[in-house]
């Protein structure tokens, strides 16, 4: 039997019985879920159980095979969404221009699309930098800063686009635990001061208490469990002792010491 979808409005952003199948791969399979305006939504998940290719699909960059997105009652895989709902994704890896300062990083994209004429630009980066503490960075080439600094330029240079719908992909990943806090406190910050919506993929289980209001555990490509961080962590099924409370076996030959 066929479902009915459901044709209430979606305001926000509306996970709707989404596949996605890479050949013969089945790497989502039926992923339903809503995110609220102004609201951060954490994907936690082990490795390889779909998060990315899940942030992937809601931004518009793949297709789902089966089911869909809506942002705002807009098809996520239409170009023109992302235009009306400005969307912004952080990459893992920050995605830096080496060759360019921090500064030119962040008036690239304005400047490539000629969006606003240079003093627009300045204006916009200016906010960026001093949002994110980075104005005594502006100068300087992504080699020359830290990890936990290269993250926050990602950030602010999503934020020159103006987003109404941020994504971050493993935003805390190789961060030490001061530095991880601090881009985790900022996440929090951008939603109180622009009111942005924010989706997070992350294996920080600090940050998703912290900082999250609700968010779904997903393991080999469908949701296992989804609510209030505490919700999830304090529903003690095996699953979700697994991943949040791994038990180290202290017998295994391999940890014993080497005489």
């Amino acid at each position: 039997m066929t479902a009915v979808r459901s044709e209430k409005k979606c305001a926000g952003v509306c996970v709707e019985e989404v596949g996605v199948k890479f050949g013969e791969t089945q790497v989502l399979s039926d992923v339903s879920f809503s995110v609220n305006k102004g609201e951060i939504f954490v994907i936690m998940g082990p490795s390889g159980s779909g998060k990315s290719v899940l942030l992937r699909t809601v931004i518009g960059l793949l297709k789902p095979s089966s089911g869909r997105v809506m942002i705002d009652d807009m098809d996520a895989s239409d170009p023109l969404t992302h235009h009306k709902v400005k969307t912004a994704l952080v990459f893992q890896a920050g995605a830096l221009f080496n060759s360019m300062t921090v500064y030119d990083n962040l008036a690239f994209y304005p400047r490539e699309h000629r969006l606003a004429k240079e003093p627009e630009i300045k204006k916009k980066v200016d906010e960026a930098l001093e949002m994110l503490s980075l104005t005594d960075a502006a100068e300087k080439i992504p080699a020359e800063l830290s990890g936990g600094m290269r993250k926050r330029v990602a950030i602010a240079r999503s934020l020159v686009m103006e987003p109404q719908l941020l994504l971050y992909d493993e935003p805390t990943s190789e961060l030490d635990p001061t530095m991880a806090a601090t881009i985790s406190e900022v996440i929090a910050t951008l939603r109180e001061e622009l009111n942005v919506t924010s989706i997070v993929v992350s294996h920080d289980r600090d940050l998703a208490e912290n900082i999250s209001d609700r968010m779904i555990l997903l393991k080999n490509g469908t949701i296992r469990a989804s609510g209030t961080a505490r919700e999830i962590m304090d529903s003690h099924s095996e699953e979700i002792d697994e991943f949040f409370r791994p038990q180290i076996d202290v017998a295994n030959p391999r940890f014993r010491k080497q005489t």
